[in-house]
């Protein structure tokens, strides 16, 4: 049971508005990040969550998002309202001015509908608190430069209580994560072990760079492709076992695309070859002119 108090989480003042602003905080409101985004992930963690303790964790938090979806919401309506009445603030955003009044909706900084793909929800508890972790990482970061955009001290301080809230809440996911003793490997089903601890050096050359994240007694570390892979020690050619009847379709269907490396045949591009296109198949044609050459050809083509 959700109950309303018709009192801010957090006192917000605005010195002046700024239309401009109000837009970027709506980033905040309905972007991918932001605070409804937030209140609904965690909320329906929690209504699947099995775990008595961690369940009401999850409602905790993302019913305090919503108190500050209320204080965001708020904040952004105060800077945009005069976009409903002053001409020059409504052509800051017309979107916000003619659809909607001044007022915020459920739209980020672009004006890009929310949408329930921003959640992260797996069902399982441990990946959950890991997206939760990651998110609030994310919601902090987005307060920090909203911040450092705004001269309003008011502003600065109830931003400045938003990003401090999202510290807070990561603090306690990550309690609750780890509360879970056997918490990595994510999921229920162990890893295959001779893989686990396996770093293959994918990208080499110059910047190659080693540390406790790639080398050391953790880590078995492939820097020889060619020697190492496929790294099951098999062929590396995919295969499949079909029933006759496909088989005989798939033969067929190989046996028509099948590439003939010595055929050369006319192609569109050969026939609409043009200035800067290079040698084409089409030797009868004589190929266009190189690059090199094509200004010299535009010019003496040029219309008198």
């Amino acid at each position: 049971m959700y109950h309303h108090i018709k009192k801010l989480m957090y006192t917000v003042r605005v010195d002046e508005p700024d239309p401009r602003f109000g837009n970027m905080l709506l980033e905040q409101f309905g972007g991918a990040n932001g605070e409804l985004a937030a209140a609904m992930q965690y909320s329906i963690q929690g209504l699947n969550c099995e775990d008595p303790a961690r369940k009401d964790l999850l409602m905790d938090i993302g019913t305090e998002e919503l108190s500050h979806l209320e204080i965001v919401g708020t904040l952004a309506r105060m800077h945009l309202k005069p976009t409903k009445f002053n001409r020059e603030q409504a052509e800051a955003d017309p979107l916000i001015a003619i659809a909607g009044g001044g007022g915020v909706n459920l739209f980020n900084s672009q004006g890009n509908a929310w949408t329930a793909d921003y959640l992260k929800i797996t069902g399982e508890l441990d990946v959950d608190l890991r997206s939760n972790i990651a998110a609030e990482a994310r919601a902090k970061i987005v307060y920090e430069r909203l911040i450092n955009i705004t001269d309003d001290p008011g502003i600065k301080e109830a931003l400045g209580f938003l990003m401090t809230r999202e510290i807070a809440h990561q603090k306690s996911f990550e309690k609750a994560l780890y509360a879970i003793e056997d918490n990595f490997p994510p999921g229920k089903l162990p890893g295959i072990e001779k893989f686990a601890s396996v770093y293959v050096n994918t990208s080499q050359g110059e910047g190659d760079t080693t540390g406790p994240w790639n080398s050391g007694e953790q880590w078995d570390r492939i820097d020889d492709l060619e020697q190492t892979m496929p790294i099951d020690g098999g062929d590396g050619i995919p295969s499949v076992t079909l029933d006759s009847a496909d088989q005989a379709v798939a033969t067929k269907m190989a046996k028509r695309t099948m590439s003939d490396p010595s055929g050369d045949p006319l192609t569109g591009a050969d026939l609409g070859a043009g200035p800067g296109a290079g040698r084409t198949t089409n030797g009868d044609k004589g190929g266009a002119p190189d690059i090199e050459s094509a200004p010299a050809m535009a010019e003496a083509n040029a219309p008198a």
